[in-house]
């Protein structure tokens, strides 16, 4: 299939998730993954309309961010210390932010830089953080202390990595979204649903998801 019919079909499902769940398809982001693919692809899906685009790797965004600054590419893989800097530079949000001490070290950079990155806390309501990242909803009071309400790292809302298979994940994030919302008195977005699951996050209120193979195809070894 071609991206243009790949992107037919994509759009395709979200249309009838949105209606199965009674919700406007224009409420829901589609975030693509752009990882390991190439920049002529990319190109050709920013030739569709798409500007922003989520990397997993520091080095590998802020190389394609270099070479096409007409684009945007937010960061949605783990974020090591010693690369916060780069991610600030390189890239327009920081999606995984799931720790304290990474807080402290963007704030700090984030001054001394000058930029205002939106950040979204990445969340693990499900044992995975070993695997995949993630903030436990017990360690959130303080994550959010570390980030203090910093006006250069606006607070944008929670991303998460369900594991598969777990009927009830989507539906978890949602509540965990809702609650938060009522403490800080403002409004959070949800970031979750992926290729295979995308019409269930839809139907828990999902409103971005992160699109890789279904959008670009098989990601180049």
């Amino acid at each position: 299939m071609t991206l243009t019919e790949r992107l037919e079909a994509l759009r395709s499902r979200i249309a009838r998730a949105c209606a199965e769940a009674g919700r406007d398809p224009s409420g829901v982001e589609l975030l693509p993954v752009s990882k390991r693919q190439p920049l002529p692809l990319i190109q050709e899906a920013a030739a569709l309309g798409f500007h922003r685009f989520g990397e997993n790797y520091v080095q590998e965004g802020a190389a394609k961010a270099e070479a096409a600054p007409g684009l945007e590419f937010v960061l949605i893989g783990p974020l090591q210390r010693n690369k916060a800097k780069a991610a600030l530079q390189a890239f327009r949000e920081i999606l995984s932010l799931d720790r304290p001490d990474l807080a402290d070290r963007l704030r700090r950079l984030a001054e001394e830089l000058d930029v205002v990155r939106p950040v979204w806390l990445q969340v693990d309501l499900w044992n995975e953080a070993t695997k995949l990242g993630g903030c436990a909803e017990a360690d959130l009071p303080a994550l959010l202390d570390a980030l203090g309400g910093d006006a250069r790292l606006p607070l944008e809302g929670l991303m998460a990595i369900p594991p598969p298979g777990e009927a009830t994940a989507f539906r978890q994030l949602a509540g965990l979204r809702d609650r938060l919302q009522q403490e800080l008195g403002r409004p959070l977005r949800l970031s979750m649903g992926m290729s295979g699951d995308l019409e269930a996050a839809i139907a828990a209120g999902s409103d971005q998801l992160r699109i890789g193979t279904a959008f670009f195809g098989e990601r180049a070894s």
